[in-house]
């Protein structure tokens, strides 16, 4: 369907793809992946003919239908629903046709034409797309200059699904999606019956909906069967087969030269040495990936405060007098908390991470924090408010003022700022580049608290990978809001879910979310199709009794988790101590009191392990 030959494309002076081959065939799935700036964008540019290759060429196989997410949100009176319906052209065609007074042997074409379309169908596909990405059905109802720019961008990707292209281009589609919706496309992209091409930093993301991945690097396109984890296999493989043969040619090679510098001079041995010159000459060198520059993430060590951080004591928070936008927080904030806040976008999230922050003041309630608890705020128009003529040094300079310029360059340089970048301005910086600048300027005072609000939107999968250790790595507190499943999976060990005009924490995993937000969407069809809403009310309580049995056990699964890492990461301390040398140079009651404790260790890890062990059993025979 999709073939690339010897593509070459150069901008300002920049060789962003050398003579890269691809073929993409009909029906796959692929992700495109690639550090940011490697050229991702430009390669959808040069499939849709808005750019020129300077080489090679892209051919499309002819009468494929091209789609795409356009970068530009749509606006005016119409509402998403008539957007949406809109972008299916032909099927608007025929209509118009048909409102013009069509007739004849054309009136009967068109109808045919409009029934193989299934256009009577049209309005309510277009509708559960539009619910899927967060609609309500009055939303689909207003107009579109109603809505904020992120939303509008959400009914440009729901034109893109509807019109059900051939070959379907998305650029980072979850980038203005909440969690939720960012499920729901995941399991539309998986069912979508033609051909994808997408764009995504969300390595969790690709790899559910993927079945190919297209890597861009070194100017090269390679493709790999399989999602995201198979492709990471493969290419660790690769890469260590490429260092072994590369080793192997280096040590051949210094036998043959050896050879040669030893008997070169000797008439008995010249000829010899002649025919292992040649060798080397024809010994072609391995070529092995270039190094790329790891990305860095490293949040300057705060303080320990006593707990709580925080406590929210019947809090109401909002904007305006007598309207309040979460109600009822009674919720406690510890030293050591990873909490990832859940719920659809324009339920509170924003709000209640402002709230956490200090932005915002409660409008009734109480809110008491530690005395000397500071946030670290990181939230995606401080990107687009910096100050574009100046350089990350300028910007920190400014938050630091009695600090000396070695001591700016270090704070910088532990958020990927080198000396090529560091006196960059920013109007120059990537947007990766401006985020981790965003990073450094928020924990400038080192605050025992992060509140990080859609934290991965400008990074690339290496750059989330590098935050998630540095997150892992940091002692304080961490508040997060994210689309980005595998950052979640891997950064929060508690869950709040702010819905229904509070937040609360919730009862059981990032698993248990997905599965309830399933249930949730499998019932609202049933609801379309009649079903009472007593009926309807049952089955919600059902579920929710469900989940209400479940959490205990999940509780005592989690605390069974937490003694077990806490007795082995005691176990490898110990371990770690006794065999140190310098431990038994003291010897008498010092060691037999170490010797005493491992022992005792041992018993509690044995403990620990049936505990969790029994834990899990109990929840999957609750689940069963």
């Amino acid at each position: 369907m999709l073939t690339f030959s010897d593509l070459t494309y150069r901008i300002a002076g920049r060789t962003l793809l050398d003579q890269a081959s691809a073929q993409i065939n009909a029906g796959w799935k692929v992700g495109l992946i690639g550090r940011n700036g490697s050229g991702k964008s430009t390669l959808l540019d040069l499939i849709r003919g808005e750019l020129q290759p300077d080489g090679g060429e892209v051919r499309l196989q002819s009468g494929v239908r091209l789609g795409f997410l356009a970068q530009e949100a749509p606006g005016g009176a119409q509402t998403p629903l008539d957007a949406v319906l809109a972008a299916d052209e032909e099927r608007a065609s025929l209509l118009a046709a048909v409102e013009a007074g069509a007739d004849g042997a054309d009136a009967a074409e068109i109808h045919e034409r409009l029934r193989a379309l299934s256009a009577h169908a049209a309005p309510a596909r277009a509708a559960a797309i539009l619910a899927g990405l967060g609609f309500a059905h009055e939303a689909q109802q207003r107009p579109l200059s109603s809505f904020s720019g992120g939303w509008r961008m959400r009914v440009a990707l729901a034109a893109a699904l509807f019109a059900e292209p051939d070959l379907l281009l998305l650029d980072e589609p979850t980038n203005h999606l909440d969690l939720e919706a960012a499920l729901w496309l995941g399991d539309f992209l998986k069912r979508y019956r033609r051909t994808l091409l997408l764009v995504s930093h969300d390595r969790q993301f690709i790899d559910e909906v993927a079945d190919h991945i297209l890597h861009l690097a070194e100017r090269r396109l390679t493709l790999y069967t399989g999602g995201y984890e198979t492709f990471l296999r493969t290419r660790r493989e690769t890469l260590s087969r490429q260092q072994a043969l590369a080793q192997k040619q280096e040590t051949q090679r210094k036998h043959l030269q050896a050879f040669v510098d030893r008997f070169r001079a000797k008439a008995s041995k010249a000829s010899q040495a002649q025919s292992r010159l040649k060798m080397l000459a024809r010994l072609e060198p391995v070529t092995l990936a270039e190094a790329e520059a790891p990305v860095r993430f490293d949040f300057p060590e705060p303080a320990e405060l006593a707990p709580p951080l925080l406590t929210l004591d019947n809090v109401t928070v909002g904007y305006a007098p007598g309207k309040p936008v979460l109600r009822r927080l009674d919720l406690r904030l510890d030293p050591d908390d990873r909490i990832a806040l859940l719920g659809a976008n324009g339920n509170g999230k924003s709000t209640l991470a402002r709230l956490i922050a200090g932005r915002i003041e409660p409008m009734a309630g109480e809110a008491r924090r530690a005395p000397r608890l500071r946030c670290g705020y990181f939230a995606q128009h401080q990107i687009e408010e910096l100050d574009p003529e100046a350089s990350a040094f300028d910007h920190l300079a400014r938050l630091m003022p009695k600090a000396s310029a070695e001591q700016l360059r270090a704070r910088l340089a532990r958020f990927g700022f080198g000396v090529d970048l560091v006196f960059v301005r920013a109007r120059e910086l990537s947007g990766g580049e401006k985020a981790r600048l965003n990073f450094a300027l928020i924990t400038h005072e080192a605050p025992p608290l992060l509140i990080l609000d859609e934290p991965t939107n400008h990074l690339d999968i290496e750059a989330r990978e590098a935050l998630v250790t540095a997150l892992g790595d940091f002692p304080g507190a961490v508040v997060i809001i994210s689309h980005d499943w595998h950052l979640l999976s891997l950064t929060a060990d508690r869950l709040w879910l702010v819905a229904d005009g509070t937040a609360r924490p919730w009862d059981g995993d990032l698993d248990d979310y997905r599965r309830y937000l399933m249930e949730r969407r499998a019932s609202e069809p049933a609801a379309e199709a009649g079903v009472p809403p007593e009926a309807r009310r049952e089955s919600r309580r059902a579920a929710a009794g469900r989940r209400q049995s479940l959490a205990p056990l999940r509780r005592a699964l989690r605390d069974a988790e937490q003694r077990l890492a806490a007795v082995a990461a005691r176990q490898t301390a110990l371990e770690r101590q006794l065999a140190d040398p310098a431990t038994y140079s003291t010897g008498g009651a010092a060691l037999a009191d170490l010797l005493r404790e491992q022992a005792e260790t041992a018993l509690s890890l044995a403990a620990a392990e049936s505990a969790w062990l029994a834990a899990a059993e109990a929840i999957e025979r609750a689940e069963e």
